[in-house]
């Protein structure tokens, strides 16, 4: 059986995203490190452990249960989505902050679930004899297939749910089951200016100073099993919460960070590398702008507009600056060159084995076959499918042939009618016209500018062909007026409008339509590239799987972990400073300080509150400050990564020190190659979050509920420069 390892000839503690089940293999350097607790504290099956405690948020962050009553602590961004779903003009919660005192005020929010890992269990031996003497072209199907089965036998006759992951590139494959709460209610918030502050600035960078945390609780039936929504639903009792820390904390600290990762790639071979940070990515971060500069300007000065599409604009752009730090720190680092020289010792090794020997020539025939069309197929995915209508257009016939099916079933009929009103509810939530057009006509002009003409597929050459007006921002500014004007599948009340009277002859005259289809994923890729891309994609999986396989027979004995898969993880490590550049040291805390320092009075990202201003001008800190002083924001040598937002910091006691909400510039790097030297997890730490619900939210009942343990002298707090 395959065995966990860390992939590096000298390997840090600090690196990796470790399997809570196999964390035994790293037990005795955890504990040089510090930690203090056994395997079983951390996992178990058998008896409450921490990951009882632990909680995939959404299924898009990290969560932590911190009282014997359901209460969820996570950050202040991965809530946001359902923080400014429940603002209005009126009843602004994402600016002014919100605090439940009682049950009864608690805000619902549909859509949003919590899921617990029940327990995992290697079913790569069930994988394996299910596909085995099968050929490699109906491999991957039956794999996913099997899976699938494996998944729901392990659930039959349960109300838990499952699924089937591989690691190491479908070398090994694991089971998860879990249970699912959807009861989730929103029980308190700070400001945004406070849970946000630093806005894009500060964004990937420290010294730090955000609140960024939100509080959350599960709900269950009388039995504490998962129910929808009810009055009558109770407070889950969870099997395990974490108490909280409210200790000082010095430079070398044991700290360990428990949650769900989302993607790394750093098996990633230089041709990858090479092909992110020369086209990709560039792409990526264009195309988003795009988007955030139309957003903002219609943003500004409207406080509806602005609630309604605050969400998706920081979503979009905290990834539209990590691509731009990813590609700066990857050619800083000269990653490129460092794998280039690590793939040729690998060939080297492998000039022996005939399954391995060309393995590195083979990757860089299938890269330069695809190279050619990577920035259209980036184009489709960032660019001509980001308007919400493309997406909803082009099923349109598969949905009315699902009306049709649902005529002699009324109950069945007005359900699915439901869903449909009910999605073009969400599209609108987010839908602004005057932005949605400008987004249109730019990205279409972008295309027609930065796509070789030989490249552009017929029907969007005809497009600009039957339209043209002298420029490609004229063109598309007429092709845009005229889908706006005549389309029942872009403005939302012609989507309703056109789906309570749907007909066949409504969508294929539509001109919405027949735009959209032009884009169908499956459909587009092969007019338009042949099969360069789905040979590409096939041809390297294929690849990654031999790859991965070598790299486990040429590290046998040495310690590899599999890449992050979302999928739950132990990162540990100890709060460490760093230094930057010559000169510069980064202290492990900022502080209230440094909070005001950056202070500028009706500012959208540094603004404060005024409460905030006031308590501190009090020194009034409570049991949180110490030596005159708050401490906001600490950093860790964790590894984490998109999915850990939210993720607990855990001292060597098994007590919550902080919430992880960032990593630093100087590594960012990060997804496809772990920096030893700067590799810093930025967290909010416990202190600060308690202090703003207890003292600026007054939010008694909810510190009440937590075990605040505080028998530690504090350590005096320095601030990062």
């Amino acid at each position: 059986m395959l065995v966990f390892m860390l992939y590096t000839e000298v390997a840090k503690a600090d690196e990796g995203m470790w399997v809570p089940m196999l964390i035994g293999k790293n037990y005795e350097q955890m504990k040089k490190q510090g930690f203090k607790l056994t395997p079983d504290d951390l996992y178990s099956i058998n008896k409450a452990s921490l990951k009882d405690a632990i909680v995939s948020f959404g299924g898009f962050c990290t969560g932590e249960i911190v009282s014997k009553n359901g209460l969820i602590f996570t950050n202040h961004h991965c809530g946001y989505d359902a923080i400014a779903s429940n603002s209005t003009p009126q009843d602004n919660i994402l600016d002014n902050g919100f605090w439940a005192k009682q049950y009864a005020e608690e805000k619902p929010i549909p859509g949003l679930f919590v899921n617990f890992l029940v327990r995992m269990q290697d079913v790569t031996a069930e994988i394996n004899a299910a596909t085995k003497g099968i050929s490699e072209d109906k491999k991957v199907a039956l794999i996913e297939a099997t899976g699938v089965q494996i998944a729901a036998d392990a659930v039959k006759g349960t109300k838990y749910t499952s699924y089937v992951r591989d690691f190491y590139k479908g070398n090994q494959y694991f089971l998860y089951i879990f249970e699912k709460f959807t009861d989730i209610r929103l029980v308190g918030n700070p400001p945004q200016s406070i849970g946000k502050f630093g806005g894009d600035t500060d964004n990937w960078q420290w010294p730090r100073h955000t609140g960024d945390f939100s509080v959350f609780r599960v709900y269950a039936d009388a039995n504490n099993k998962p129910a929808d929504f009810a009055a009558s639903n109770k407070p889950y009792t969870p099997k395990k919460f974490l108490p909280v820390s409210i200790k000082g904390l010095k430079n070398g600290d044991f700290s360990m960070v428990y949650g769900f990762p989302g993607r790394t790639d750093r098996f990633l071979t230089s041709n990858g590398v090479k092909l992110a940070t020369d086209r990709t990515s560039p792409t990526i971060v264009k195309l988003r702008e795009i988007r955030l500069k139309a957003w903002d300007e219609v943003m500004v000065n409207d406080v509806a507009t602005r609630l309604k599409l605050s969400s998706l604009h920081a979503s979009i752009a905290n990834y539209w600056k990590y691509y731009i730090g990813q590609t700066e720190q990857l050619k800083r680092l000269k990653i490129y060159e460092q794998k280039v020289k690590e793939e040729a010792a690998f060939t080297t090794w492998a000039a022996a084995k005939p399954e391995y020997a060309n393995l590195m020539q083979r990757y860089q025939e299938v890269y330069a076959a695809y190279a050619p069309f990577a920035v259209q197929k980036t184009y489709i995915n960032e660019g001509l499918l980001a308007s919400g209508w493309v997406k909803r257009a082009f099923p349109a016939k598969a949905s009315l042939a699902l009306i049709e099916a649902k005529k002699s079933d009324a109950e069945g009929l007005k359900e699915l009618q439901d869903k449909m009103m009910a999605d073009i509810d969400v599209y609108e939530s987010t839908y602004n016209e005057s932005a949605d057009k400008k987004i249109f006509v730019q990205i279409l002009s972008a295309f027609y500018n930065d796509i070789p003409k030989n490249q552009h597929p017929k029907f969007y050459t005809n497009l600009a062909q039957d339209n043209w007006q002298g420029t490609p921002e004229a063109t598309f500014k007429k092709v845009a007026d005229e889908l706006w004007e005549k389309s029942n599948f872009i403005r939302p009340a012609k989507m309703r409008a056109f789906w309570s009277n749907p007909s066949l002859k409504g969508i294929e005259d539509d001109p919405g339509y027949a735009y959209a289809i032009n884009l169908v994923p499956a459909d587009y890729i092969k007019q338009n590239f042949g099969n360069a891309v789905s040979n590409f994609e096939d041809q390297k999986a294929a690849l990654d799987k031999i790859y991965l396989k070598a790299l486990l027979e040429k590290n046998a004995g040495k310690a590899m972990y599999p890449d992050a898969n979302s999928t739950m993880r132990i990162s540990y490590g100890n709060v460490q400073n760093y230094k930057p550049k010559d000169g510069i040291t980064y202290d492990i805390v900022t502080t209230i300080e440094g909070v005001m320092d950056k202070y500028v009075p009706g500012d959208a990202e540094f603004d404060l509150p005024q409460n905030l201003i006031d308590a501190y001008n009090a020194k009034n800190y409570g049991q949180y400050g110490e030596n005159g002083d708050l401490v906001v924001n600490f950093i860790s040598n964790n590894d984490i990564t998109g999915g850990n937002s939210g993720s607990p910091v855990i001292n060597a006691k098994g007590e919550l020190i902080g919430l992880a909400f960032d990593g630093n510039w100087e590594a960012m790097s990060g997804d496809i190659a772990f920096d030893k030297v700067y590799k810093r997890t930025i967290s909010v730490d416990t202190r600060y979050v308690l202090w703003c619900i207890d003292i600026l939210g007054g939010a008694k009942n909810i510190i009440a509920e937590l075990d605040i343990r505080k028998d530690a002298v504090p350590v005096k707090a320095k601030r990062a420069i």
